[in-house]
């Protein structure tokens, strides 16, 4: 009996380290991803001089708002924002519109052409953005849509839309067609069986793909530069590459001031959307 005690202690000694050890690495990691926007608030807080001062700290010694107030009383950085809001609401919302029936539609129906549309969908994702910017510049211009931020919605949806549709495709796989099967017992037709018993089994994968969508579109650096040259539709990537040095000096204080602000839009959606991101949602519909 003596053994057994000390053979089980041994083992809980070694399931506590090892449990210790993890949350350690866990932490550890967390520092490592934290870090970088912990150092832009740091060097948003700090005056020109500490910046420039060459001896790096992540606390400042004197902290200041100097940098903030400064890019709020942009009109240009303002504009920029709104921008950047607008497109990334209204690409994310029409993704989502036309992915979710088309990912409900190569679930469920399987043909030929279903499978081909899938190899396109993952095929369209080996060609980087740069290798179709001619003829997409081309294709817009004949449209009268390039320097408007309607052309900018446009190319974003085309952009988002395979993987979002992979992705949503991959989620209603999940679904048990046993549920849709009675829910049509119940008397339910086509529609109902969509948006009553789908779309909420579905809203984890619509919450990850609205913020995809979202964050694709308020990233993204390289269509907005090329298709935009007005400077009151630009979005808040082009607009920050001011404070690198483009137009002269470097301006890091209000740099990291303002990329700070960036994040701040993809943070709240996240807290908005969280709720959604819930895995009992599918056990409670198989369990009923």
């Amino acid at each position: 009996m003596i053994g057994i005690h000390k053979m089980f202690k041994t083992r809980q000694l070694k399931r506590g380290f090892f449990v210790s050890s993890m949350h350690i690495i866990i932490f550890l990691y967390l520092v490592y991803l934290l870090f970088p926007l912990l150092w832009m608030v740091s060097t948003s807080l700090k005056p020109t001089p500490e910046i420039y001062s060459g001896v790096p700290s992540l606390i400042p010694k004197v902290l200041t708002l100097d940098h903030y107030f400064t890019v709020l009383e942009e009109e240009r950085l303002l504009q920029s924002i709104f921008n950047s809001f607008y497109v990334g609401c209204i690409t994310s919302l029409i993704v989502v519109f036309i992915s979710l029936p088309a990912a409900y539609a190569l679930s469920r129906y399987k043909t030929a052409v279903n499978k081909a549309v899938m190899g396109w969908i993952l095929t369209s994702q080996i060609f980087p953005a740069i290798l179709i910017m001619i003829p997409l510049y081309m294709i817009l211009r004949s449209l009268h849509l390039t320097d408007t931020l309607s052309g900018l919605i446009l190319v974003y949806v085309v952009w988002d839309i395979p993987f979002v549709l992979w992705m949503l495709q991959g989620y209603v796989k999940d679904i048990p067609l046993e549920l849709e099967e009675a829910a049509a017992i119940d008397g339910a037709n086509q529609r109902q069986i969509i948006y009553k018993v789908i779309m909420p089994l579905l809203l984890p994968a619509i919450g990850a793909s609205v913020m995809f969508a979202f964050i694709t579109a308020w990233n993204e650096f390289f269509f907005a530069l090329v298709l935009l040259k007005s400077p009151d539709i630009t979005t808040l990537p082009v607009e920050l590459a001011r404070y690198t040095g483009i137009e002269g000096q470097a301006r890091t204080g209000p740099l990291a001031a303002a990329s700070f602000l960036a994040t701040i839009p993809s943070i709240l959606l996240f807290t908005v959307l969280r709720k959604w991101f819930s895995s009992g949602a599918l056990q409670g519909a198989v369990k009923g």
